[in-house]
């Protein structure tokens, strides 16, 4: 974290209290409704639960202050993946995503937009750099990928977006807003699954697009609306309150995935480890999937499960989904865990495979 994140870290965490009087509460209260009274003609923002929800704009301002940016929060990161493609595709046009990135965007855009006339290309993240981008309509980037963890520069994949009248999208689940700025480096648009890093205890479902662009904000903004895609005031608390400790939280999580590069890289039990040098996300490779499996079940600091960004290091073979990795390509979240007690615990699960 740099001077920059502290700023914004600082705006964040004061987005809320610097609005509040006397005897209002710290935390924002969780507004259960889906009806506001509404006499005569409207003059308020608060109509109906299905379009605002007081909760969830306090969590909006939070992100908002983390993004520098507008925002809309959404009840997963599918919804907001979603949102963005409604706001920027039409019938006959093209998406360009990476093959080595999230698996259900391309489901969305292949087995489900395709029945709508809108096509989907997929090429490896470290081919976007040469990639000719005139016939299409979105470039969808992730950097690092998930969970391919490859790399491809936004700035340069801005400029040749922009030459080709392509709106550029970035999903920045893996790093968030306080290790990578996509809006800075030129993007039309990112979007996050805020389950993840962003709220942090793995107990919820969350979501966020956030752009510069009135237009596509207003698009997204009426794509929630007519869909009912407002996420419930719940969530949306638990998001708020994971916010609060996000810059704690990913020290230490970039710290020990950093400690842990340093320390099994080159192991005789893995093939391969790939980090990409930010962030909390590895990948491991092992010589088979019973190898994988055993390392994930056998190692007591680790959580077998799906997702990642939360306080528990976690892992799964990626393979099982679909992915393009091989049979043995664990995702390894790294958590929150003391740095040498996570250390020493994988190093010894190594030593026994």
């Amino acid at each position: 974290m740099n001077r920059d994140s502290s700023d914004l870290i600082m705006a964040m965490l004061h987005a809320r209290t610097g609005q509040l009087e006397n005897g209002d509460p710290i935390s924002p209260p969780i507004v259960t409704t889906a009806k506001y009274k509404l006499s005569g003609t409207p003059d308020t923002p608060y109509t109906y639960g299905r379009d605002i929800n007081p909760t969830v704009e306090a969590t909006e301002a939070a992100i908002r202050a983390l993004e520098q940016a507008p925002v809309i929060a959404f009840p997963s990161g599918m919804a907001a993946i979603t949102a963005a493609l409604m706001a920027t595709v039409k019938a006959g046009d093209r998406v360009l995503v990476p093959s080595d990135g999230y698996y259900v965007t391309r489901v969305l855009l292949g087995d489900i937009l395709s029945d709508h006339d809108i096509h989907l290309d997929a090429i490896p993240t470290k081919a976007f750099a040469a990639a000719d981008l005139s016939s299409y309509a979105v470039v969808w980037a992730e950097t690092p990928s998930n969970p391919g963890l490859d790399l491809c520069s936004i700035r340069s994949l801005s400029e040749a977006a922009k030459a080709s009248g392509a709106t550029l999208i970035v999903d920045n689940t893996t790093l968030t807003p306080l290790l990578q700025r996509p809006l800075d480096l030129g993007a039309d648009m990112i979007v996050s699954s805020d389950t993840k890093a962003m709220a942090g205890h793995s107990d919820c479902l969350y979501g966020h697009i956030a752009t510069r662009d009135e237009a596509l904000f207003q698009k997204a903004w009426k794509w929630r609306k007519v869909s009912g895609s407002i996420p419930d005031p719940f969530a949306s608390f638990l998001v708020h309150r994971g916010l609060m400790t996000l810059e704690l939280r990913l020290q230490r999580m970039c710290a020990n995935a950093q400690a842990l590069a340093d320390t099994i890289d080159g192991h005789a039990a893995i093939e391969a480890v790939k980090y990409p040098g930010v962030g909390f996300v590895m990948g491991l490779t092992f010589s088979s999937e019973s190898i994988a499996e055993r390392f994930i079940e056998d190692c007591p600091a680790i959580f077998a499960s799906t997702s990642f960004g939360g306080v528990h290091t976690s892992a799964e073979r990626r393979a099982r989904w679909g992915d393009e990795v091989s049979d043995g390509f664990v995702r390894l979240s790294v958590g929150c865990e003391p740095t040498d007690a996570l250390v020493a615990a994988i190093e010894a699960t190594l030593e026994t495979l």
